[in-house]
């Protein structure tokens, strides 16, 4: 009678083990990203404003371009881990080099529709007539880092699905220091200027997707894996990734909608939607490292024929983002006094944005659940149904968030609907899971 609660205390400890080995990796390898910026805009910052205006317009392009391709990652990830899970490891990396061959075609791509187009692109932004030849310079020269970008997408998606976010957080931290130097010598000691930051993140880029490649290539003669380009494999990446990729492009207009009603409502409001947004997105990145850590798992467990084990594991990871969730919701109301005063001193924008952050902090169980069970159903491969849930969320929010400066609501009426759209996406993910149609074994859904 005593050793039968104690199996699935074992599993949920055997659970928690796994998440943390995966996701404190993967949260630390999610905040090196945005520190390439960072570290481009304190070094740019001091060339003059208008190289600064002209960094940021060029950064948010490229930002734009290639998170785009983010399902690069979690499509391939999902794919590695169900042939590890089926005990085949050849094909794994067969398949997780399919995904890198699709990453350099659609960088090339990309680079085709950047280079002639960059001034048109930074004048859609709006880059005043000073920052705009700056933009278009950084713009261009980042443009030919954009193949490395997406084969580091793709490569961590390799290794997560092998279950590995290790590499990863090393690869990152090694990219970012290299990054700094390269930015601080070739703009000052170079004399390159705003140039000189473009070259320091293309080759630090570079060289990111060549320790990725040199790690892949050494598991691909371990295993005997073929690392030729192989048409049928690319074009199944790409199918699959479809899907992602309206989940995410949904995602992002919902964003852009946000900003842009906000913009409406009055500089305070738009000033304050940005620090709040800023905030959003960083508390986003502890949440997706447990989603990363999902990817990996579900797709080995059903790879491996054990939904038994994918259940367990899904649910186990949704305590995880709520009880994460809750912890990230009181340190926003713990951390209100001292946060917004280290981003702005009017306090127009402080009152607009005290409330809208009671909200933020509120919601932050809900957006634990949504960030896992997206995570859950994309290690499943369950794509179609994201984009489908995705695409109902952005005809949900659109009206509700065009609404707010109509009705003659605030910026705490706009994050009430972003609220709302978390809510939402929260149902149909919930609905999904609760009905095991995402739970199909084998080594390929």
């Amino acid at each position: 009678m005593t050793q039968a609660p104690a199996r699935p205390r074992a599993g949920r400890r055997q659970h928690d083990r796994e998440i943390v080995m995966l996701a404190v990796p993967a949260f630390g390898a999610l905040v090196a990203e945005p520190l390439f910026v960072m570290a481009d805009s304190a070094v740019v910052g001091h060339l003059g404003t208008a190289q600064l205006a002209g960094l940021g317009v060029a950064s948010a392009l490229l930002t734009t371009a290639v998170s785009v391709f983010v399902f690069l990652a979690y499509a391939t990830t999902a794919a590695v881990a169900r042939r590890v899970g089926a005990g085949d490891l050849q094909a794994a990396i067969r398949q997780g080099m399919d995904g890198i061959w699709l990453a350099l075609l659609l960088g090339a791509a990309v680079i085709a529709v950047v280079l002639p187009t960059a001034p048109g692109l930074v004048d859609l932004f709006g880059a005043s007539d000073t920052a705009a030849p700056y933009a278009t310079t950084y713009l261009r020269i980042s443009a030919l880092g954009i193949p490395a970008m997406l084969v580091v997408l793709a490569a961590t998606g390799v290794l997560r699905g092998l279950q590995d976010t290790r590499t990863p957080l090393y690869v990152a931290i090694a990219g970012f220091l290299t990054n700094a130097v390269l930015n601080v010598g070739l703009v000052y000691g170079a004399g390159l200027g705003i140039a000189g930051s473009a070259w320091g993140t293309v080759i630090a880029q570079c060289g990111m997707a060549a320790v990725y490649l040199a790690v892949v290539l050494r598991g691909a003669r371990k295993h005997g894996a073929s690392l030729r380009p192989d048409s049928a494999g690319i074009r199944a990446s790409a199918q699959a990734g479809v899907p992602l990729l309206v989940r995410t492009l949904s995602l992002r207009a919902i964003l852009m909608i946000a900003t842009a009603v906000a913009a409406r409502l009055g500089d305070s409001d738009i000033a304050a939607h940005q620090i709040i947004l800023s905030l959003w997105s960083l508390l986003a990145f502890a949440l997706d490292a447990i989603a990363i850590a999902g990817q990996a798992i579900i797709g080995r467990c059903l790879g491996a024929g054990d939904t038994q084990g994918a259940r367990e594991a899904c649910r186990r990871m949704v305590e995880w983002g709520i009880a994460v969730g809750v912890v990230l919701g009181v340190l926003v109301v713990l951390a209100r006094p001292a946060f917004l005063p280290l981003f702005t001193s009017d306090s127009a924008v402080k009152d607009a944005a005290l409330p809208a952050l009671v909200l933020v902090a509120l919601s932050q169980p809900i957006c634990g659940i949504v960030f896992v069970l997206d995570g859950v159903l994309m290690g499943a491969g369950d794509g179609p149904y994201l984009a489908k849930a995705m695409l109902l969320t952005l005809a949900v929010f659109t009206p509700a968030a065009l609404l707010v400066p109509t009705l003659g609501g605030g910026l705490t009426a706009l994050w009430a609907t972003m609220t709302l759209m978390m809510s939402v996406r929260m149902l149909t993910l919930w609905l999904r899971s609760r009905s095991g149609h995402w739970l199909v074994t084998g080594a390929t859904r």
